[in-house]
């Protein structure tokens, strides 16, 4: 599967339900999420990694942030309140329109469309912080370790990265699924029984991979919360990424 193929079945699903396909709550499909109550969910989840943050000890408001895999915007909203600008980028030009049209950050938020499988756009240190949250796991994994590393070269020496990341499925009946299931077999299961406008794939790497990965630029895990979802079958890990700072 390919870096394009993403970007078709994400413009396909933000124009069919821009909302459901960012978080797929079962009795929100079909246009039924709240606006302030999907705002709110982002809220949380900024909070949540901000807390991480604190106990890290490491900064919890900056100045440029980099939204990565935006969506329709309530991460880089949430984001917005504790930063002086937010980039936030996606494939799916209807998942930006959403986002722009869902926009109540006061102009600190920009939306751009990401058009390449890397962030050739952004030149070494042009962020503080990277945020991106259930994106990666979309993506098929030589793309996700390429952006992996990316996120630590734009990032400022001393800035942060946080990103979650599946691990592997749970031993549950579905996530065996996930386990031994072809990916062709799983999309036509979610097009056909599940009636996704487009598949979702799930990709997972290793803590130890991801690692390996962020060291490519000078970057270090320095924390790695445990952020399981029973609902989607997958462990997952939300990390707390630092790129070294210069030597002086």
């Amino acid at each position: 599967m390919s870096f394009e193929q993403v970007r078709k079945d994400w413009t396909t699903l933000g124009a069919e339900d821009p909302l459901w396909a960012v978080d797929v709550a079962a009795d929100k499909r079909g246009g039924r999420w709240d606006a302030e109550a999907f705002l709110e969910v982002g809220r949380q989840d900024v909070e949540s990694s901000r807390e991480q943050l604190g106990r890290l000890g490491l900064p919890t408001t900056w100045g440029r942030v980099l939204d990565f895999g935006c969506g329709a915007g309530r991460l880089s909203q949430a984001l917005a309140h504790h930063a002086e600008a937010v980039v936030g980028l996606d494939v799916a030009p209807p998942m930006l329109e959403a986002a722009r049209k869902l926009d109540r950050s006061g102009g600190r938020v920009t939306f751009v469309l990401n058009e390449d499988p890397d962030l050739r756009a952004f030149e070494d240190g042009s962020f503080d912080l990277v945020y991106t949250m259930r994106v990666m796991q979309h993506l098929p994994r030589p793309v996700l370790e390429s952006y992996l590393t990316e996120f630590v070269r734009v990032l400022q020496p001393g800035g942060v990265a946080i990103v979650h990341i599946p691990t592997q499925p749970m031993w549950t009946l579905r996530g065996v699924v996930w386990r031994v299931a072809p990916t062709p077999a799983i999309r036509w299961a979610q097009r056909r029984l599940l009636g996704y406008p487009a598949p979702m794939r799930m990709t997972g790497i290793s803590e130890k991979r991801v690692a390996e990965l962020v060291a490519v630029h000078g970057g270090e895990v320095v924390g790695a919360d445990v952020v399981d979802e029973p609902q989607a079958h997958w462990q997952a890990r939300r990390y707390a990424i630092r790129r070294r700072p210069a030597q002086g």
